[in-house]
């Protein structure tokens, strides 16, 4: 059985939604279709990025993945469909299909938007489903697609280094207000180089070690530790670490060359080592 996987900034408090898996289920009536996350903040790339890598990794071979994420970044007359460590992603050329993949992906198709189709979601959204269908009916992407030459680059946000600290950028906040930060379990140990570390937020905030779990605090106190994902996690243990110490995530406006330069200490976490 198929499996496509969706994730979108559309929420779930309308019909679109409901509307795009009909969609897909008319052209690819044998497809499973899964929800990854309609809730990503509308325009926010590295959210969107964090997202879909850590949830791609665990689907099978062949899955095919829709990102909706920010579909009319400009106007278009196709999308793209990439081949990617034995999977598929379905999106936009805005950027994204990079910043997920790490890079430029193996293989990239552009799959045509007809002159008479509509430019909106679901116009869209049946481009896709149509060449799904090609595609779970055993066609290649070059079959129905052309190999595309050039598509837009974006890189993701990457942690500022120095000789004796590491700084990251909020990612995102999850369902309780436990904020990821773009430091890697990786990125840390190999900077900390066996060195004492303090993690500095707010300012006048700071941890000196990292949990396992969140039990591993009295509740109400706040921790460090590395996610599933294997990501860096500031959290209150069955409390709001973002509402309680002020921390916010990446806004739209500061997706551009000079973000690094707008960010503020409430999106920031800087790990000093000694």
């Amino acid at each position: 059985m198929p499996i496509v996987t969706l994730t979108s900034d559309i929420g779930l408090q309308d019909y679109l939604t409901g509307a795009i898996k009909g969609l897909l289920l008319q052209h690819c009536p044998n497809a499973q279709v899964v929800d990854i996350s309609h809730h990503i903040s509308p325009f926010n790339l590295p959210q969107a990025t964090y997202i879909c890598r850590s949830a791609f990794r665990y689907y099978p071979k062949d899955t095919v993945h829709l990102v909706l994420n920010n579909l009319f970044d400009r106007k278009t007359d196709f999308i793209l469909l990439a081949r990617h460590q034995g999977q598929y992603i379905c999106c936009a050329d805005n950027g994204l299909l990079t910043m997920i993949a790490g890079g430029m992906p193996e293989e990239v198709y552009r799959i045509s938007l007809e002159s008479a189709e509509i430019r909106n979601t679901l116009g869209i959204v049946t481009v896709m489903a149509r060449a799904l269908a090609r595609l779970f009916g055993g066609e290649m992407p070059a079959q129905f697609g052309t190999l595309a030459q050039e598509i837009v680059v974006k890189n993701n946000l990457q942690p500022l280094t120095g000789e004796d600290y590491i700084e990251g950028q909020i990612l995102h906040i999850d369902n309780f207000e436990n904020v990821v930060v773009n430091i890697t379990r990786e990125q840390f140990h190999a900077q900390r180089n066996g060195r004492r570390f303090a993690i500095f937020f707010r300012r006048d905030e700071m941890i000196t070690q990292l949990s396992e779990t969140y039990a591993d605090v009295a509740e109400g106190q706040k921790l460090a530790l590395f996610n599933a994902a294997g990501y860096l996690e500031i959290a209150v243990n069955k409390g709001n670490a973002a509402g309680l110490f002020g921390l916010q995530g990446f806004r739209r406006d500061q997706l551009q060359q000079q973000a690094y330069q707008q960010l503020s200490f409430y999106q920031t976490v800087r790990i000093l080592f000694e």
